[in-house]
């Protein structure tokens, strides 16, 4: 079967359609074409054209005009609508007409610059112009990076390298920046929260070291579709640019699905498992010889659906891949390839091959749960869809009361605008942390503004000098500590290092890595670690030297961690009254302690037995929404025993409910219930940002409280389960059928300000 085939057999197949909650199909369109520009060089277009581009889409002519006419821009187009081109001529034409002129392209991670460097390469040399193309990241051999620093006319990259490695040593690379006429940066869309707020500070120190070397380098972005593309553009380079989002490319037919699994368990409302069933589908596409990537949460579920699939497809014994973070280099390009060339038929990834990473237009698309934000859903089932011809995309919802909600309503998926891009580059700590860095790179004069609007900028000078980190001399402030800050600051995490994972049967052969905060609940001693469907035990964790040791086994049983934490309130900012109830918000310091480790049945999931962990204590200062309840009038709905039972479901509904409204992923929101809180002794639900510093996502909680409650009250009124289940308020069994009952009452004192 083909594709068309299969979407037709799927229309008819009864097992599959009685759980479909929509199938909405887009008609495929044409495309709006326009010629070359005049302006550009023959011989680049000619090249173009042999590679079977007669003509430009119309959103790639309009991006080459106006940057001829020296504008930033930033293009919005959906994937695989050729956004490469937008940068990549009017960059290769300038290369051309100047053999001296230089860009830096920046993309958020190393397979995405890998991908350009392959790209540019073979239009480069068929020029027959020697235009040096470099990438510059960890990988980067010491032999070659004094070439580079030299001759590379175009300089791939990522921030993290900016940061650390160009940025603080700008006076080797003098070439790069004297002659600076482009940086490019694409995904803009993936720098929000934290490392959108570190990366804006970054094009600050950027620009100052241009301004410091008489360069006015044009910007060039792109973006996948969010709500305000321009906006945040301008956030995060602090210049005005134009936006260009009137997509030129052809589109096929799309089929976008929503299935639901069914019921297994009417009284308690329990549905089969989503990763199951996105493996029966999967699997389904598979045997046809129908090539596709299938989206998943967490690592864990990467590995357990890329199981599933090699047992029911055995016939396709190493065309299935997984494809996550802890992957090393060349396994990870390895299966890139394997999917651009058709040797790998399936992958099962988290959202790292959610970015443009070249991997071949594939046939169809599988998202298990909804992704967290309708920005990510489009650019996940976006790389379903060879042009011109149909596709399928199928979001299969989990039991939670998110993924519910929207199985429930169709339309937040459908008419929803993709949401905005956000970020806080003046968060003070983040902020501080890159005025070190700027100084380090060059003394700052005392009326030097760090950003046009930092007034602040002098206060803080002013401070790290009493601090004796910068000294004041001669009208400037000048670098005076010891300490190298750029490695002293991570722009994505609060993570201090990874930790590798050693097979200590194949001579120490390393094969994964994982980050510091994962560590505990992934590689601890006892633990099943599965890479790329084999599993690992792990015999023994040295945390101290940040290593994983193990040996391969054969296993019918997987390990998953469970995480006491623990909270502790260190200022409050704010507080609002409620009937039965306060709502405050401060900062708090999280201690996270994986303390025991289950062993869950693969296939039936039932729980085989389980482990003690002993880790050390891990902690995080972030801020927090929480409410702090009347204990009596808590008691008096269902009695002092059921309190506990009451807060955790309250957690629980919290948790999935405030991502829809707070435009955040659920896994930035961490909620956790208190049956007697450290700071006010009083039954608690906290809401913290999962990020260290925090992003702002609790202090929207604390303004839309009420909102968030009401909302929760009518998905829990709304769920057919008779008391409780984990598509309302969560998969904890109790012996008392009114629970609904006395949740729904203790969320009307949020909604409303009384039982109601």
């Amino acid at each position: 079967m083909n594709i068309e085939q299969l979407i037709d057999y799927l229309k008819s197949y009864e097992p599959f359609t009685s759980q479909v909650r929509y199938w909405i199909r887009h008609d495929s369109y044409e495309g709006s074409y326009a010629q070359y520009p005049a302006h550009l060089n023959e011989k680049l277009t000619d090249i173009y054209r042999k590679r079977g581009i007669q003509k430009l889409y119309s959103h790639q002519r309009e991006a080459c005009d106006a940057v001829r006419r020296g504008e930033d821009i930033i293009v919005v187009t959906p994937t695989a609508s050729g956004k490469t081109l937008c940068y990549n001529l009017p960059v290769l034409n300038r290369m051309l007409e100047n053999p001296s002129a230089r860009a830096l392209y920046l993309f958020p991670t190393k397979a995405l610059s890998q991908d350009q460097l392959s790209e540019l390469h073979t239009v480069i040399t068929d020029t027959g112009v020697e235009i040096k193309t470099f990438t510059f990241d960890g990988d980067t051999p010491n032999s070659a990076r004094k070439a580079i620093r030299a001759a590379g006319n175009i300089v791939i990259t990522n921030p993290d390298m900016l940061h650390s490695g160009i940025l603080p040593h700008h006076t080797i690379w003098v070439k790069l920046f004297e002659n600076l006429e482009f940086v490019v940066i694409d995904e803009i869309h993936s720098y929000r929260g934290v490392f959108g707020s570190h990366f804006a500070n970054l094009m600050r120190r950027l620009q100052r070291i241009c301004r410091f070397y008489n360069a006015n380098p044009r910007f060039i972005c792109c973006s996948a579709t969010i709500h305000n593309p321009r906006e945040h553009a301008e956030s995060l380079v602090e210049k005005k640019f134009r936006l260009i989002d009137n997509n030129g490319a052809p589109r096929g037919e799309k089929n976008y699905v929503l299935y639901n699994p069914p019921v297994v368990n009417q009284e308690l409302g329990i549905r089969a498992s989503a990763v199951k069933e996105a493996a029966k589908i999967g699997s389904l596409l598979l045997k046809n010889k129908i090539p596709v990537l299938i989206f998943a949460r967490s690592r864990l579920r990467v590995e357990i659906i890329s199981t599933y699939l090699r047992e029911q497809c055995p016939e396709l014994n190493g065309r299935i891949a997984g494809y996550r973070g802890g992957y090393l280099p060349n396994e990870r390009r390895a299966i890139e390839q394997g999917l651009r060339g058709g040797k790998i038929l399936g992958v099962v990834s988290t959202n790292a091959l959610e970015l443009g990473i070249d991997i071949g237009m594939l046939d169809a698309a599988i998202t298990v749960g909804y992704p967290g934000s309708i920005s990510s859903m489009h650019q996940q089932l976006g790389r379903a869809g060879r042009r011109g011809k149909p596709s399928l995309a199928v979001i299969v919802a989990t039991s939670s009361p998110l993924d519910q909600y929207i199985a429930a309503n169709a339309d937040f998926l459908i008419k929803s605008n993709p949401e905005s891009a956000t970020i806080n580059p003046d968060n003070l700590l983040i902020l501080m942390d890159h005025i070190k860095c700027a100084a380090f790179e060059l003394p700052f004069s005392e009326e030097e503004r760090f950003s046009r609007h930092l007034v602040t900028t002098r206060q803080m000078l002013e401070y790290l000098d009493e601090k004796g980190i910068v000294k004041h001399s001669g009208g400037k402030f000048h670098w005076m500590s010891d300490i190298y800050p750029a490695n002293e600051i991570s722009l994505r995490s609060a993570s201090h290092e990874n930790f590798v994972i050693v097979d200590n049967d194949e001579r120490s052969r390393v094969i994964g890595e994982v980050d510091y905060y994962s560590a505990p609940t992934f590689i601890h001693n006892d633990a099943i670690y599965i890479h790329q469907g084999r599993q690992y035990y792990i015999d023994n964790l040295d945390w101290e030297r940040r290593m994983a040791f193990c040996h391969e086994v054969e296993s019918d049983y997987y390990t998953d961690a469970e995480t006491k934490t623990d909270i502790h309130v260190l200022e409050k900012f704010q507080e609002k009254a409620f009937c039965d109830a306060a709502v405050a918000g401060g900062e708090i310091n999280v201690r996270n302690k994986t303390i025991m480790f289950k062993k869950i049945k693969f296939n039936t999931h039932e729980n085989l037995g389980w482990g003690k962990i002993n880790l050390p204590e891990l902690e995080m200062h972030t801020t927090a929404t929480w409410i702090d309840f009347d204990e009596e009038s808590l008691n008096s709905i269902a009695g002092k025993p059921m309190t506990g039972r009451i807060l955790y479901s309250i957690a629980y509904i919290l948790r999935n409910i405030a991502p829809i409204f707070t435009l955040s992923d659920y896994s930035d929101i961490q909620v956790v219930h208190q049956t007697r809180s450290n700071y006010s002794g009083k039954p608690s639900v906290f809401l913290y940002d999962a990020i260290p510093g925090g992003v702002g996502i609790a202090a929207r909680v604390y303004d839309i409280i009420g909102l968030i409650a009401e909302e929760s009250i009518r998905i829990v009124n709304g769920c057919g389960c008779a008391s409780g289940c984990p598509g309302c308020i969560g998969p904890l069994p109790s012996d008392d059928e009114h629970i609904k009952h006395y949740v729904i009452r203790v969320l009307h004192t949020l909604a409303h300000g009384s039982e109601g």
